[in-house]
């Protein structure tokens, strides 16, 4: 295992050498974790000849990586700070800019001696491609997820309130393995389904409510993450049938839409095509997906500044996004579908999907 983070930190050490910078401060807790494999470390920092961590305790229970010095920082102390001051005097520091407050950049200016450089996102651009071993805990935290989905799905909804359900789910992810949940599970009843980002609440499923469900669970830190949406208790009405086989329609050709040297923005024309065509307003200003990994929203992202991961944004094989879009409808409630996906190419049949749970529209 060592020598895969090894590998990861002379990557990142070439792409330093070759914007001229001497060493690099990785404060990004994700970032981090990439080049060290040590989850809860607090810094890193990497120079041409030795790499130091910045670590509250000193390694006693976890595998001591030989080629890792320590800096334990002492309870208070601002880890970048400290292992700033460790850099090599008159050092050009790379930092990453996007992650200090301005408080905390001057406090390490002014450790490092005041030669900073910014970093430029340079280790997320180096995480979006991931290995066959990331994507290994991606799709085991996509079974994890599925599978606390499909035995809720099993049990008596009506009558039970959003956040517990959520909260149950979370339990279920971390009974089947998982670290933890990805994110803080997402359930919305009735006029609340459909929705992207309702925070679930105290009201109660009924019978004939479309209930949305968002999850991901998270494993060795790396995340997936599935929307669905159901019926309970009855047959569903002939509007929900119509709505939901809208958004099963517009995500679907999302996801066809996604291959080697395609885009995020490729995949929202798609499913924006199939909405306006059903006459329904393209919900899309977010776009339709994100890159996930060790952190559940990553690079790449829909319409992103920077060129990731490959040239003029295109994306390359074994890069794992979500796709998934939602249409809600104001006082009825809505249809939500999301999917973890890897790129992979036509060769190799296509995007690889991760969470398997149904989308097709049950009745609970």
């Amino acid at each position: 295992m060592g020598e895969v983070f090894a590998e990861r930190r002379e990557r990142l050490r070439a792409r330093c050498s070759g914007a001229g910078v001497d060493a690099a401060l990785v404060s990004a807790p994700a970032n981090v974790r990439w080049l060290t494999g040590v989850p809860g470390a607090a810094a890193l920092l990497l120079e041409r000849d030795r790499a130091v961590l910045a670590v509250a305790h000193p390694s006693r229970d976890r595998e001591r990586d030989d080629a890792l010095e320590e800096l334990v920082v002492p309870v208070g102390q601002d880890p970048a700070v400290a292992i700033a001051a460790a850099a090599p005097a008159e050092a050009l520091l790379g930092v990453e800019e996007h992650d200090l407050t301005v408080a905390r950049h001057r406090a390490v200016a002014e450790a490092a001696g005041g030669r900073l450089r910014d970093l430029h996102h340079s280790v997320e651009q180096l995480r979006v491609v991931k290995d066959e071993q990331e994507l290994a805990s991606l799709r085991i935290a996509a079974e994890i997820a599925d599978q606390a989905l499909g035995e809720l799905l099993e049990s008596i909804l009506v009558g039970r309130s959003e956040r517990h359900l959520a909260m149950e789910l979370e339990r279920r992810m971390v009974d089947h393995g998982a670290d933890g949940p990805a994110f803080p599970v997402r359930v919305g009843a009735g006029d609340h389904s459909g929705r992207a980002r309702h925070l679930p609440g105290d009201r109660r499923v009924e019978e004939g409510d479309f209930l949305t469900v968002s999850l991901g669970a998270c494993y060795r830190g790396y995340r997936a993450s599935a929307t669905r949406t159901f019926v309970v208790g009855l047959a569903p009405a002939e509007w929900q049938v119509d709505l939901h086989a809208v958004v099963f329609a517009a995500q679907r050709a999302a996801r066809e839409a996604l291959a080697v040297g395609s885009s995020l923005d490729d995949c929202a024309r798609a499913a924006r095509r199939v909405l306006e065509a059903r006459g329904y307003p393209p919900e899309l200003d977010e776009g339709v997906g994100h890159g996930v990994g060790l952190d559940v929203e990553e690079e790449p992202r829909p319409g992103a500044l920077e060129p990731w991961p490959g040239e003029f944004g295109k994306l390359e094989n074994r890069v794992p996004v979500t796709v998934g879009l939602g249409v809600a409808l104001p006082g009825r409630g809505g249809v939500r579908i999301e999917d973890t996906l890897v790129v992979r190419p036509s060769e190799d049949g296509g995007p690889e999907l991760l969470t398997i749970t149904t989308k097709e529209l049950l009745a609970l």
